[in-house]
């Protein structure tokens, strides 16, 4: 929990990080239509003519990149990448390319409405961001997993 935060991060640390998530992002973005199709099944994508194990490949490369460059700004501050992705798959629909272009920005917003609110509720002191996300974001992945699995 107390992991994640975004106190003490310096323009270079973003700097440093900004290629890595750049590479991610551009990945996904190729990857997302071949990631639509594949949604419907191995065998469907396959004769759809997507290369199964090459978008996997390539899909878990992006993950990689877009994982890392956020853990190493702003260390593991979990449920964003819970959260947020079920929350516009279920105002976006199925396809990959819409939800990754409302993804990125409402988990932004998200993470800096969860810093303004861990600095606010108990100041002078800073309560961590990721304490935060997990009071949000541990009851609405609870609600969205007993959805699923009615």
């Amino acid at each position: 929990w107390l992991a994640g935060d975004l106190a003490g991060i310096s323009l270079m640390t973003l700097q440093i990080a900004s290629l890595p998530a750049l590479l991610g992002v551009l990945l996904a973005a190729y990857l997302a239509p071949r990631l639509t199709i594949l949604a419907l099944g191995d065998r469907v994508a396959s004769g759809l003519g997507v290369a199964v194990a090459r978008t996997r490949v390539l899909g878990v490369i992006a993950i990689a990149l877009l994982c890392g460059a956020a853990v190493s700004i702003a260390g593991p501050v979990g449920f964003i990448g819970l959260v947020v992705p079920h929350a516009i798959r279920r105002w976006a629909g199925q396809d990959v390319r819409t939800g990754l272009l409302l993804a990125l920005p409402t988990g932004a917003l998200l993470l800096l409405l969860a810093d303004i609110l861990a600095r606010w509720l108990l100041a002078p002191q800073e309560l961590a961001t990721g304490v935060m996300t997990a009071l949000v974001g541990a009851p609405l992945f609870i609600a969205v997993a007993v959805r699923y699995f009615k």
